[in-house]
């Protein structure tokens, strides 16, 4: 926690992903509805439609379809680091069944914190940050303006 109430981190990748081949963070998805009940209409439709497409998109996620009796809609993400996250989904249709799905499966399972700042150093200068133009004359800074030059009309 820091002074003004909300957790933040320094930036960080997780598992180093995107620096080799791309491994998606959720691992399981569990999606628990009632077969009778009103509340889970989006859910049978996105089961009976895309679910299958889903699976066949993302290998690498298992998909669990549960339906349980008078039970309201729930959807359990888990991911590689542990972290589990779970949605009503209830009275909810299958468009947006379909973009929370999309969602947790481009999250990483970290909770959504602010980010302190892009750069962190445990030696701090009084100097500043360095960049390119550190040592350089600051003449290379300033563009002039130049007009193209007019050429004479012919007649």
């Amino acid at each position: 926690m820091t002074a003004r109430g909300t957790a933040s981190r320094f930036l960080s990748s997780v598992l180093r992903n995107g620096l080799g081949r791309y491994v998606c963070q959720l691992q399981r998805l569990s999606l628990a509805f009632s077969a009778d009940g009103l509340s889970s209409r989006g859910a049978r439709e996105y089961i009976e439609e895309k679910v299958v497409d889903f699976a066949k998109q993302n290998p690498g996620v298992v998909v669990y379809v549960t339906p349980q009796k008078c039970r309201s809609p729930t959807l359990v993400a888990e991911y590689l680091n542990g972290a589990v996250r779970e949605e009503f989904i209830a009275d909810k249709t299958m468009d947006e069944i379909t973009q929370l799905i999309q969602k947790m499966v481009n999250q990483s399972g970290l909770e959504i914190i602010r980010i302190r700042k892009p750069f962190h150093t445990d030696y701090p200068s009084i100097q500043g940050q360095w960049h390119p133009f550190t040592n350089k004359p600051s003449v290379l800074n300033v563009q002039s303006l130049r007009r193209p030059a007019q050429q004479p009309n012919k007649v």
